[in-house]
């Protein structure tokens, strides 16, 4: 019987498991005020596109593997990329124009990407390099070189290695010992490498209270990371970041970048809306994630199998999913798949090149913009109409998000007539609407809370 793939958001674990940014950190709202961003938070946003990549051992045998056996686990010498260069992987990134990349160092397998000093089951004891190599070593070095931040995904819940799934650890191991490997491997990743920009907690850290180790790794944090955002990371942690939802690249709309939290499973603390919350307690903005291939690929498209280039997400689609993510308020993470030789495949890296060039070519050159403050604001196209279709909106987030609702204007025979409007805006809006021949277009801010601050009101005729 064909098992279902483990789910890379592992909603039957925690879902929407994230924690509080208001609770602690830089820019812990003091009583009476909203939760604003941190920096490190508003660097990220900035980045605004990322990449997660997924090399595991499970990929040189797709048709046996299945993550609830252990005896299913490839052996140790299938894993031989010899073609492996981090250096195509990260290049690949940057011509989708990814700012930021994470790397999966060890998935549900429970095989490590790097030399683990934990136990065998790890790059160390193959012959890919005769047991030299460390491909996260080689991740980070290739990172800077391009000018591409740095991030680490971790599951600590799942090892089929040791045993450890949905239904708590049950391998070869006592839970016991399995949280202090967890740990071990956690320090050895969060020391061993320099600064990460994100750490991937996918299905949140369990609560000590109920087994877990997410007090330790809290303190890990503080101690080798502060400045990562973390995704789905432990309570009372600064910089968390939330899943958007689903694993389609599309953020629900309106969408905040403030949400309520509530005590949920595992004692992680828990979303209650998808669409956050504008006067919410806590900053935690969303990750809108998806697989660079369709979900009807090998383990929903996060992982290579042979023969799936046609299941390849075509440029214009992924286009697509940068207004439904990046348009609206949430980061965009594509999904790139490794092959068996250790490289991008060609498909997969035109279809991330195809996706950059479409977004440069509708906004690398706005037809006018500008900033404001207040209720209202005119933005001059020129003395003769011109064609625009598109508008772009961006809040000053470090002021937190204070647009409630809006509408944008075009001046049309001497009236001012709507072609778009919205509710939420923070750190980008993106608007498209029907072309119209204008000179001006006008912001109208209709509810706020506080004056609104906008960083940035553009016009594209972008397609």
């Amino acid at each position: 019987m064909r098992r279902k793939p483990v789910p890379r958001t592992l909603a039957a674990l925690a879902f929407f498991s994230l924690a509080a940014t208001s609770l602690s950190g830089d820019r812990a709202p003091r009583e009476g005020l909203p939760p604003l961003p941190t920096k490190d938070q508003i660097r990220w946003a900035d980045a605004e596109i990322g990449v997660i990549i997924h090399l595991d051992i499970n990929i040189y045998a797709p048709g046996t593997f299945d993550y609830a056996r252990r005896e299913t686990l490839p052996p140790l010498r299938v894993f031989h990329p010899s073609k492996l260069n981090t250096d195509q992987w990260i290049a690949s990134a940057r011509g989708a124009g990814a700012a930021y990349a994470v790397l999966v160092a060890k998935h549900g397998t429970g095989f490590c990407l790097w030399p683990t000093r934990a136990y065998d089951y790890s790059v160390a004891h193959t012959t890919w390099r005769n047991g030299s190599g460390d491909v996260v070593r080689d991740f980070i070095a290739s990172c800077r070189k391009f000018g591409v931040r740095p991030g680490i995904y971790y599951n600590t819940n799942l090892n089929t290695y040791l045993g450890a799934g949905p239904q708590g650890v049950n391998g070869p191991v006592r839970r016991d010992s399995y949280n202090r490997t967890v740990l071990d491997q956690l320090t050895e990743l969060w020391t061993g490498y320099g600064g990460l920009s994100e750490i991937w907690f996918d299905g949140g850290v369990i609560a000590d209270s109920c087994g877990g180790i997410a007090d330790e790794v809290r303190a890990l944090i503080a101690k080798h990371q502060p400045g990562a955002v973390l995704f789905q990371g432990p309570p009372r942690c600064a910089n968390l970041i939330r899943w958007v939802g689903n694993e389609d690249g599309r953020a629900p709309y309106p969408h905040w970048s403030r949400a309520d939290v509530s005590a949920g499973a595992g004692g992680t603390f828990a979303i209650a809306d998808t669409h956050g919350n504008p006067d919410g307690d806590a900053w935690c903005p969303a990750e809108a994630d998806f697989p660079g291939r369709r979900q009807s690929a090998w383990n929903g498209g996060w992982l290579w199998r042979a023969n799936e280039d046609s299941l390849v997400f075509p440029p214009a689609e992924l286009y697509d999913r940068y207004y439904s993510s990046v348009g609206r308020n949430a980061n965009m993470l594509i999904g790139m798949v490794i092959d068996t030789s250790g490289a991008v495949p060609a498909a997969d890296s035109a279809a991330l090149a195809g996706l950059g060039e479409r977004i440069t070519m509708a906004f690398a050159h706005p037809l006018a913009r500008t900033a404001a403050s207040g209720a209202e604001s005119v933005l001059t196209l020129g003395a003769l109409p011109v064609g625009v279709n598109t508008v772009v909106l961006r809040e000053e987030i470090a002021r937190g998000e204070r647009i409630r609702a809006f509408e944008v204007q075009a001046l049309l025979r001497g009236e001012w007539v709507r072609v778009c409007s919205g509710a939420s805006v923070g750190h980008k809006f993106i608007g498209r609407f029907h072309e119209v021949e204008t000179t001006s277009l006008r912001l109208r801010v209709t509810e706020s809370a506080g004056e609104p601050a906008v960083e940035e009101f553009a016009a594209f005729n972008a397609h």
